[in-house]
């Protein structure tokens, strides 16, 4: 079974709103994975969901190969995604799009796996087979670029595998 679905990002999207998302996501969110680790442990989507975000957003984090994000790094990076184009309107900044005003203990792994089930079977998944949104990584600190610092700043963008294909 895929864990990461179109039903867990809704589940994260409406977390907020109704106990039966929260309950999903949790029980989701500590399903293990089916591979298992070099300890004899066996992984679940958590520290899956950690693993791939440290690997996609965190890489001038110095974090060891294979290492887990932790909420220093998931609260370094948030502000360094957006959807479609770069800039100061809170509907690109994408933690701003999904009201996250701040990323802390309690919330950076729901933040984490917004993103990684967005990518994956979410709306900006969607978007990505009809050629609209992306998810763009700026560079770090964007409030404190200049303008012409945020004009010339290098961007990439992030894809990973379609729903349903392993991580």
């Amino acid at each position: 079974m895929e864990l990461i679905n179109r039903k867990f990002y809704d589940a994260i999207c409406h977390f907020e709103d109704d106990e039966e998302s929260q309950e999903y996501y949790y029980e989701t969110l500590y399903s293990k994975t089916g591979k298992v680790l070099p300890d004899g442990s066996e992984e679940i989507l958590r520290d899956q969901i950690l693993r791939v975000y440290a690997a996609l957003f965190c890489d001038d984090m110095n974090l060891p190969m294979g290492a887990i994000a932790g909420f220093d790094e998931v609260d370094a990076t948030a502000d360094r995604l957006y959807i479609g184009s770069v800039g100061f309107d809170p509907e690109h900044w994408y933690r701003m799009h999904h009201h996250f005003a701040v990323i802390d203990e309690d919330n950076y792994i729901r933040f984490a796996a917004l993103v990684i089930a967005d990518l994956k079977a979410g709306d900006l998944h969607e978007s990505l087979k009809g050629g609209k949104d992306m998810l763009i990584v700026g560079e770090s600190d964007p409030l404190l670029m200049s303008a012409e610092q945020r004009k010339t700043q290098k961007t990439f963008s992030v894809s990973l595998p379609g729903e349903g294909d392993a991580l």
